[in-house]
């Protein structure tokens, strides 16, 4: 895992001129963490009706930012360098594969910036990271079945949400 990470720090540090609004994609800091956290709870209750903790997922998105095997969230920042989306990325070992999947979780975009695109240049970072990197063999995300708009999304870029089905057990 230590080159995966490796990767990601010397590949996705890079800032990337996305288009021409000059949105820029790049890995998030521990500056950025409320923002991020804020960005979860408002996720949670807009596509699950779920109300967070605040101090528990500021604590955990906290947590991400000091231990990177847990995973690296990303951010897009628009010209002013406001935080504009955030995602998460988590690690998977596939041993059928004998190399790792990225998991994008908690995606979110701020509602004023939805519809242009912002998602799409945070993926296509992301798959780009997976293309270039030997030890990584794809990207996968799961959705609420009941987020028909981003479930559009994702068809539209190609993702196949056909093959597998997602079961859980969670504590509270």
């Amino acid at each position: 895992m230590s080159n995966v990470l490796k990767t990601a720090r010397t590949h996705l540090n890079e800032r990337t001129k996305l288009s021409k609004n000059m949105i820029q994609i790049r890995l998030a800091n521990e500056e950025d963490y409320e923002t991020i956290a804020g960005f979860q709870i408002k996720m949670a209750l807009e596509t699950e009706d779920i109300s967070l903790d605040k101090e528990t997922v500021t604590t955990g998105v906290h947590s991400v930012m000091r231990d990177p095997t847990k995973g690296k969230y990303f951010v897009a920042v628009d010209t002013d360098n406001k935080i504009i989306s955030s995602l998460l990325v988590t690690f998977e070992w596939s041993d059928w594969r004998n190399k790792w999947v990225l998991w994008i979780q908690s995606v979110y975009v701020l509602s004023e910036y939805r519809k242009q695109g912002i998602f799409r240049k945070m993926y296509q970072k992301v798959k780009e990271w997976a293309e270039q990197d030997t030890e990584i063999t794809g990207v996968r995300l799961y959705v609420d079945k009941s987020n028909q708009r981003a479930i559009e999304v994702y068809k539209r870029m190609g993702m196949n949400g056909e093959h597998y089905q997602l079961f859980e057990w969670m504590i509270s």
